[in-house]
């Protein structure tokens, strides 16, 4: 079984009223590779902004090493 080093799960947040994510779910492992695709507005630095801490969550769960941040 795969080492999580990452997992995201049901995260959504939002910009006031403007909900930006809805229930995004991710998950990165130990040893993988991985990058984030999307069209202009599909949210790519809007997860980013939110994993780091820079967008309150409004819901869901960011792991990091198994530990919640």
């Amino acid at each position: 079984m795969a080492e999580n080093i990452m997992k995201i799960t049901n995260l959504s947040s939002s910009y006031g009223n403007i909900k930006a994510l809805k229930s995004i779910d991710i998950e990165i492992n130990k040893g993988e590779i991985v990058s984030l695709l999307g069209a202009n507005g599909a949210g790519k630095t809007t997860i980013l902004h939110t994993v780091t801490g820079l967008i309150n969550q409004k819901a869901g769960k960011i792991e990091f090493e198994g530990k919640d941040i």
